[in-house]
């Protein structure tokens, strides 16, 4: 089939840097005065994410001048390098423990979180062996369970850590991916099924776990301990009402609201900019979904669709989840929002994969 390269998708380009641009200004508000208390500088998280977005940018444009289908003949290096640092992240001395999980890898600030890069990694992987076995995708047994068998083999390997958002980030956009490519539906009910029955047992197997759900359903149960986070959220956002208090002027991450800058980042964003200003931002993340589904329809080959379909699918995962956490419609997870919680990692990988969206939004079929 003809096919012609062109320029970048100038839309998708305008709402990325829009995005990065509000995340950065949100890190330095939410986090100001935490960082004044704890280091002294109140630019310490600001400055550190600003390095980040300036080393994901170049990243970004220079991954975006790659012709995405190098990805698909380096997946399986790519897939088997995360493999080892999932694995060596495990190793004490090795991986560094913070807030109970041992999911990073590197010096003080300047760390990177290996699960977070395996969800890019699977998504490059996932998208060559459906481009090249979609005749078999239909079959349970040449089609789902290899590909779900890589799949879960990464998941066990990020629960070890344990990381329960970013694994179920990577399972819910692997399954999207796979859904798409054309499998059974009668699979995906009875996989369903046995995936309910297995994270409520992946639930009731941490005590912590299971008081999240119940501070989900009554924060109010246990307001100082594992409520807590849920209500100064709220508290957050309703007094923000339509037009907000005002940037840099939120209450709640005056020692409040537990690290405003990270997790829970949108309920600041919602108390300074208001109803307002957090449905500018999620119109934002609708046109870089809407953007991501046209690259995915519009890209010459199936690994290209399927490709951009993981990228913008992993990114939708987060937003949902995260909002959905903030505003407690489902139980704590730590899941971070795409282009403003604080965290190089995150930003970095999110930046390297929109430099492959764009990649794919140069190609389109004649």
């Amino acid at each position: 089939m003809p096919v012609k390269k062109t320029t970048p998708d100038f839309i998708l380009v305008i709402v990325i840097l829009a995005l990065l641009s509000l995340g950065l200004i949100m890190v330095y508000s939410a986090s100001a005065v935490w960082a004044d208390y704890r280091f002294d500088d109140s630019f310490y998280f600001a400055k550190r994410q600003l390095l980040f977005a300036i080393i994901g940018l170049i990243a970004m444009f220079f991954i975006m001048n790659i012709d995405y289908w190098t990805w698909r003949s380096w997946s399986k290096v790519i897939l088997i390098i995360c493999f080892v640092l999932l694995i060596a992240v495990l190793i004490p001395g090795i991986g560094n423990v913070r807030n109970g999980s041992r999911s990073w890898i590197g010096v003080g600030a300047f760390s990177i979180q290996p699960s977070e890069f395996m969800k890019l990694a699977m998504i490059i992987y996932l998208a060559k062996f459906l481009s090249e076995n979609q005749k078999n995708i239909t079959s349970f047994k040449k089609g789902l369970v290899p590909s779900l068998g890589l799949v879960f083999t990464a998941f066990a390997l990020i629960m070890l850590q344990p990381d329960l958002g970013t694994g179920t980030v990577m399972v819910g956009t692997c399954l999207i991916m796979i859904f798409v490519s054309g499998a059974r539906i009668a699979h995906f009910i009875g996989l369903g099924l046995i995936g309910l029955a297995g994270f409520v047992g992946l639930i009731a197997a941490a005590p912590y776990r299971i008081k999240r759900i119940t501070a989900f359903l009554d924060p109010w149960e246990d307001p100082l301990g594992s409520g807590f986070q849920t209500i100064q959220s709220l508290y957050a956002i309703g007094p923000g009402g339509l037009f907000g208090l005002g940037l840099g002027q939120s209450r709640q991450k005056f020692f409040y609201l537990p690290e405003p800058q990270t997790d829970f980042i949108f309920a600041i964003l919602a108390e300074e900019l208001g109803f307002i200003g957090g449905a500018f931002v999620l119109l934002l993340f609708a046109l870089l979904l809407w953007r991501g589904i046209r690259t995915a329809l519009n890209a010459p080959d199936l690994y290209g669709s399927f490709l951009a379909v993981g990228i913008i699918s992993m990114v939708a995962f987060q937003v949902m989840i995260n909002i959905g956490v903030v505003i407690n419609l489902i139980p704590v997870t730590g899941i971070t929002l795409p282009f403003f919680s604080y965290g190089g990692s995150s930003l970095t990988l999110m930046l390297m994969a929109m430099g492959i969206l764009l990649n794919i939004s140069r190609y389109s079929r004649i």
